[in-house]
């Protein structure tokens, strides 16, 4: 498959990540850092020593897993540990991970010494469709997302179907709610096809194809003053609720798991606040909930819940901003709305939960 073109930078697809050993035969970095996790550490690095044996003067920078480590707790670790191993200027970071590592390592990156290259090999679906691609980087404040950030953009992605050989089934059903967005905002026919698609099983025409989505929206917008907004359907209160599912359950909820409650409620909000027709939202209730888990969750939980969607940074003037469909396959944005109104979308989250059960 052909690279795509991104600002500045290209998104290589290559299994055995000769690309990435092209661009560091033709480089000339004092030194070389891979960010990576405990995962990434253990079942990643093997495929780099696989495909680039020649590949050995490096250091690996390595942190805990999970969305509730990228803060800036972690990043002052890797800064410290990029001072310590003598990172300079001319340093190359490259983070090996998935979303977690390759949003805060773009952060770690962009800011030390203001600044240093970066690349970013994603190795979850999640990452390699969505977090990879677009130049954001960001941590956690609290129990807000991504709230610290920058827009910097990577020497190149570098994106191997190796990587989700090491994946189990959950983290894959998980990545594949971004490729469900995708066709849900911006292509009725890849949607369609995505329908079709095993989640566990994902063919790279798949992947190559959520990432022409996403890079067509994100060169158009840059700075996300418009277009770009549409990536967030689903996710004002899919964060909301994976929030809350980090700070509450044994077993929190994979971002994923969140993007697809929140892709049903937002798709209740867009028939009834936007013109997604009541067919097309049935359409989409009833592929998600093929596909992604239910979640419970009672009316105790609406504050908490309204209260994390207020530090959204799409709001404006105290209202919560939303990207909604207008039909499948097209996105409005800058749509705003008042509290009543999203707990409404909760409420018929949890309808559909009790039509469920009693029909079981």
């Amino acid at each position: 498959m052909q690279p795509i073109q991104s600002n500045g930078y290209s998104v290589f697809f290559d299994a055995n990540l000769s690309s990435l050993k092209d661009f560091l035969d033709q480089s000339s970095y004092s030194k070389i850092f891979f960010l990576t996790d405990l995962n990434t550490s253990e079942h990643c690095m093997p495929v780099i020593g696989k495909y680039l044996p020649h590949l050995d003067n490096y250091d690996i920078i390595e942190v805990d897993p999970g969305e509730a480590n990228k803060n800036i707790d972690y990043c002052i670790g890797v800064w410290h540990m990029l001072l310590d191993f003598g990172a300079d200027r001319n340093s190359l970071l490259i983070n090996l991970g998935g979303g977690v590592v390759t949003d805060m390592g773009g952060f770690a990156a962009s800011t030390y010494k203001r600044g240093i290259d970066f690349v970013q090999i994603p190795t979850t679906l999640l990452s390699q469709v969505d977090a990879s691609v677009g130049g954001k980087t960001g941590i956690d404040l609290g129990s807000v997302k991504n709230i610290i950030g920058t827009f910097a953009q990577p020497q190149g992605v570098f994106i191997s179907t190796d990587f989700l050989s090491t994946l189990d089934k959950r983290q894959l059903i998980s990545g594949f709610a971004e490729v469900v967005k995708h066709g849900l905002i911006a292509d009725r026919a890849y949607f369609d096809t995505i329908k079709s698609a095993d989640a566990t099983a994902i063919d790279p025409p798949i992947i190559y194809r959520s990432v022409q989505i996403k890079n067509h929206v994100v060169t158009t917008d840059p700075y996300e003053k418009g277009l770009r907004k549409t990536l967030n359907f689903g996710h004002t209160i899919g964060h909301a609720i994976e929030t809350y599912s980090l700070k509450t359950d044994r077993d929190p909820l994979l971002h994923g798991e969140a993007l697809a409650i929140g892709m049903i409620c937002e798709g209740y909000l867009s028939h009834k606040y936007n013109s997604l027709n009541g067919v097309e939202l049935d359409e989409l209730i009833a592929f998600i909930r093929s596909v992604f888990p239910d979640y419970s969750f009672s009316k105790k939980i609406y504050t908490d819940v309204i209260d994390y969607m207020k530090n959204d940074k799409k709001n404006l003037q105290g209202q919560i901003g939303f990207a909604l469909l207008s039909q499948i396959g097209k996105c409005d944005f800058n749509i705003y709305l008042k509290e009543d109104q999203i707990i409404e979308s909760l409420d018929f989250y949890n309808d559909l939960l009790i039509k469920k059960s009693e029909q079981s």
